[in-house]
């Protein structure tokens, strides 16, 4: 199912949770940016068209400035997000123009999606990036953002950032292999739920957790993720970043994970 997915999805937004794109130590882990970047390439030679959406800007500045970490004073932690998001991107410049792709960011907050003349400037400036084979790079505005205009959390920006591109699938890439009926940490006989067809429904009967435990993003983003891309009638995949070479695993049909399908 995911393999026939994949085959006719020409638009292809992945979004990767700060849990993926740092090491245990909080470092930027650079071989799961190459592993990305590989996998990109691959999905580019195909006539796939690719956004990223990426977490771990305030991860980044923590370990680039080396202080902090325990400051919760929002200036802090915009100050953060502001050193981070210049690490990471270098990170993701450097390693991918190994493989002869270059970036460029895009930094949104929730007025961007509110408002239809800026709506229209995303979108025209990732149809320009994309035709010209540059790859784009989401996050969220975090320098700027207060309460009033954060969006809140990077599976929801994936999917509103999905939903303006008019993509076909959106994968969402954390440090769980997808949705589980029970906290699979804490539970031995917890199952993964392979398809998803009612986001609504699974969200009335799973056992959603605690967000620390249950993947960095939490289980409730996720399906709130999924009820907004199904709408439109795109699919969306929970799978786990850590493991090589997973999207094109996904995309051959071999891989594990939650298909949230559309109708």
């Amino acid at each position: 199912m995911m393999k026939d997915i994949f085959e006719k999805s020409n638009k292809i937004v992945i979004k990767i949770g700060s849990s993926t794109i740092t090491s245990s130590d909080g470092s930027i882990d650079r071989n799961f940016i190459d592993n990305l970047a590989k996998q990109v390439k691959a999905l580019v030679e195909q006539g796939k068209r690719v956004v990223l959406v990426s977490s771990g800007a305030r991860i980044a500045g923590v370990s680039t400035i080396g202080k902090w970490s325990r400051k919760e004073d929002i200036n802090y932690k915009q100050a953060l997000c502001a050193i981070g998001q210049v690490e990471l991107m270098d990170s993701y410049r450097k390693i991918f123009n190994e493989y002869d792709i270059h970036i460029a960011q895009i930094l949104l907050t929730r007025e961007d999606f509110e408002s239809e003349a800026r709506t229209l400037n995303i979108r025209n400036t990732l149809f320009t990036l994309l035709d010209e084979g540059v790859l784009p790079i989401i996050n969220e505005n975090d320098t700027v953002c207060v309460e009033e205009i954060k969006i809140g959390d990077n599976d929801v920006l994936a999917a509103k950032a999905t939903a303006l591109w008019s993509g076909d699938l959106l994968i969402l890439l954390s440090d769980i292999e997808g949705i589980y009926d029970k906290n699979p940490m804490s539970n031995d006989d917890a199952k993964l739920i392979e398809v998803v067809n009612n986001p609504e429904e699974l969200e009335k009967n799973i056992s959603i957790g605690e967000k620390s435990s249950f993947g960095t993003g939490g289980i409730a983003t996720k399906i709130k993720a999924a009820k907004i891309v199904n709408k439109y009638g795109t699919s969306l995949i929970v799978a786990k970043g850590k493991e090589e070479d997973i999207i094109l695993k996904l995309s051959e049909g071999k891989g594990k994970g939650t298909l949230f399908q559309a109708k």
